[in-house]
């Protein structure tokens, strides 16, 4: 019986099937090694914020709605600020039983309208004592070409327009507020993104990667310009570079609509591509971290400040950028709402041409 045992022993532990087990668990322990490196750095921030309010424009889903339930376990007063009404109410069930903190909102936001923003800001400004942090995370990415409901490009105008007016509508608040800060997700894909003012709107020779470049572009260059428009108010603005995160952002891309292309490459973008927990986390590090106090247009990427390019750096471009973003949404240079875009007389004109449209 005992030599039974000790052969039966021998022969699962022979030297050629421990050479197989340890080659097989070299490769899976590399394999889980180099997904967390890829995974980033993490915020290792304690600071609570407890009493804080918090907006966060996309916050159902990815990696807004993982920034939104770290917020809620630090004790901020969360806003889900969403275009799902839906899908933003089972987000903050869930954030709500994952974190035990009541004190988690929803808020109707549709960036790609702005008649629903100036509603979303005149609600957050009337019931809101004080704003302290606004986190500009909601986009979308390479979308075929479709407009908004004023008829401005989907991506330029939901990553860009959409929220360069919330933040405006919202400033009067974060100036009360301060100290406050404006973070604003931006993407490495700036870099390859150029502001085209004769084609901001890419009515001529749409492609979708640029168009998404181009809205990140502006994203930091709009960062660049509001840091320098709030010196001295005590209001910080930066923009960051998350990651790539395997998100519903995405959800356009050929990848996602190839099945085949899916299925082979799905288990490289696996080792390489962020959860949306560690996407996160540059968001959360700007919005808590002491060492990000006081700091204002500067570029973030893996919870660290890095250099974004040149071309976000363009105090020409941004400038020019801020003043037709501001003549398109209807603000004044100073980022006041002109009386012609005002809730009042937006709804008397739409009231208007229903009237004229039924008669």
């Amino acid at each position: 019986m005992a030599s039974k045992v000790v052969s039966s022993i021998t022969r699962i532990f022979s030297p050629r099937l421990t050479i197989r087990l340890s080659i097989f668990g070299t490769l899976v322990g590399g394999t889980v090694l180099l997904r967390d490196y890829f995974g980033g750095a993490v915020c290792k921030s304690e600071n609570c914020i407890d009493g804080k309010t918090v907006i966060i424009t996309g916050a159902n889903s990815g990696i807004g709605k993982e920034t939104a339930k770290d917020l809620a376990r630090r004790g901020g007063h969360i806003i889900l600020a969403c275009r799902n009404e839906d899908k933003a109410e089972k987000a903050k069930k869930e954030i709500i039983e994952e974190t035990g903190n009541k004190d988690v909102v929803v808020r109707k936001l549709d960036l790609a309208s702005l008649q629903s923003i100036r509603q979303f800001a005149k609600q957050i400004n009337k019931e809101e004592p004080h704003v302290d942090v606004l986190i500009n995370n909601a986009g979308i990415m390479r979308c075929p070409f479709w407009k908004t409901e004023d008829g401005f490009e989907m991506q330029f105008g939901v990553n860009h327009l959409g929220h360069f007016y919330l933040t405006n509508l919202l400033l009067d608040k974060m100036r009360s507020s301060s100290p406050s800060r404006i973070i604003t997700v931006a993407s490495l894909a700036h870099t390859t993104g150029d502001m085209d003012f004769d084609n901001l709107n890419s009515e001529s020779g749409y492609k979708t990667a640029d168009a998404y470049s181009d809205s990140k572009l502006a994203n930091v260059l709009f960062t660049h310009e509001l840091s320098k428009r709030l010196k001295g108010t005590g209001v910080t603005a930066n923009s960051l570079h998350p990651g790539v995160v395997k998100t519903q952002i995405g959800r356009h891309t050929g990848m996602h609509r190839s099945g085949f292309s899916s299925f082979i490459l799905s288990p490289i973008f696996w080792m390489f591509v962020k959860t949306p927990k560690q996407g996160a986390q540059t968001n959360i590090y700007c919005a808590v971290a002491s060492e990000v106090e006081g700091v204002t247009g500067k570029y973030f990427s893996d919870c660290a400040e890095v250099d974004c390019h040149a071309r976000g750096r363009d105090d020409a471009v941004a400038e020019r950028l801020w003043l037709e973003s501001a003549r398109l949404v209807g603000l004044d240079q100073d980022g006041v709402l002109q009386e012609s875009q005002s809730p009042e007389a937006t709804d008397q004109t739409r009231t208007e041409k229903s009237q004229q449209s039924q008669s």
